[in-house]
């Protein structure tokens, strides 16, 4: 059914930062949702002309008083579980960015909470609409198993991006809990098998971050049941190499995957390069090699016109929209969240007792 047949759901944003209001943006252009507040603790910074026209809301108990349809949730990482109970349990829908939670079980508790009042529970898992990575995920699952799978996201933060990475790392210590979700997931759609064990590492290259635990670098590696290993890194900080900040490679008996960059998006500074938003879920192009006759063969498959990060942002809020209409069971959907999380969250203990982690 097209939108205009159904009631336009009430949506309230919490937290307009980078991905809040690429969100709000998404709300504001799809004519399934009616905002009816953005909030901000402190003084929002310029947002896009679309969203001045709604009003601010200081505080998250003011959100809940207007009882909106849906709660989306772009805060920090430390609130997400707290607030997408409250709104569940005030009878909203929830989108929340990721990670889920904190820990494993504050995350199970969120789950356990949409089960229990029958609420509609997304979590921004962007990659899973992306129709580049899915074909990368197409073309990975032909090649093996087993899969060696290789993959990183490095950014050279500097300045107020800088500023918000070791925002981030007061909630999670550790960017692999942060981002690394993402790309655990990534290689749980391509192996179809259970990770067996983790090994983590990880260091702070930075005198700004207090002694508390906080590393500005995280290293994961993961063996899988069916022999499968895969790797991810992630750095965050002005430290940071604008070699190679982008590794996305699967590798398996029947040949290769990789995304490849266009030169342009390998720029340094702040546009196009590792900082650049748009570049962390950018292919630009897929290079895929198979062995026949002894030989490895190569193919370029174009992602030219592919969509752009608030598009994605798009897609993710019209699953959501789809799931409460038609009313879909989202339990497996709620399960790979915590599924991957659980897996990030071994890592970094694994790097701080120093030891191999068997799940």
């Amino acid at each position: 059914m097209r939108n205009g047949m159904y009631q336009r759901l009430t949506v309230v944003v919490v937290g307009i930062g980078q991905m809040g209001h690429s969100h709000a943006l998404a709300y504001h252009q799809n004519t399934g949702f009616k905002i009816i507040g953005l909030v901000s603790r402190n003084a929002p910074k310029k947002l896009p002309d679309e969203l001045n026209q709604y009003p601010i809301l200081s505080s998250f108990e003011e959100a809940l008083l207007l009882e909106p349809n849906i709660i989306s949730i772009n805060t920090h990482t430390a609130t997400h579980a707290s607030y997408a109970i409250a709104a569940m349990e005030a009878g909203a829908h929830v989108f929340v960015e990721k990670p889920l939670a904190a820990t494993v079980a504050d995350a199970q508790h969120v789950v356990e909470t949409a089960r229990r009042t029958n609420r509609k529970l997304v979590i921004g898992y962007i990659l899973r609409h992306h129709p580049s990575w899915m074909e990368f995920i197409d073309q990975a699952r032909q090649l093996g198993p087993p899969f060696v799978m290789r993959m990183n996201l490095n950014q050279r933060s500097i300045g107020n991006a800088w500023d918000i990475h070791k925002r981030i790392l007061k909630d999670v210590k550790n960017p692999i809990i942060d981002c690394g979700v993402h790309y655990v997931d990534v290689m749980l759609q391509i192996t179809d098998s259970n990770p067996v064990q983790v090994r983590g590492m990880g260091l702070s290259l930075s005198d700004e971050l207090p002694s508390d635990g906080q590393v500005n670098y995280g290293h994961l590696q993961i063996l899988f049941q069916d022999g499968s290993v895969g790797w991810y890194e992630a750095g965050w900080g002005p430290m940071m190499s604008e070699t190679a900040y982008s590794v996305k490679d699967v590798i398996g008996p029947r040949g290769s995957v990789s995304i490849v960059m266009d030169d342009k998006e390998r720029n340094t500074g702040n546009k196009g390069g590792s900082a650049d938003i748009d570049s962390h879920t950018k292919t630009s192009s897929l290079c895929v090699s198979t062995v026949f006759d002894g030989c490895a063969h190569d193919r370029i498959i174009s992602m030219e016109d592919e969509l752009s990060h608030y598009e994605l942002c798009a897609r993710e809020q019209q699953f959501l929209l789809d799931a409460i209409r038609e009313d879909r069971d989202l339990t497996q959907h709620m399960m790979d969240a915590v599924r991957s999380l659980s897996i990030v969250i071994a890592v970094d203990r694994s790097m701080r007792e120093n030891c191999a982690i068997t799940l």
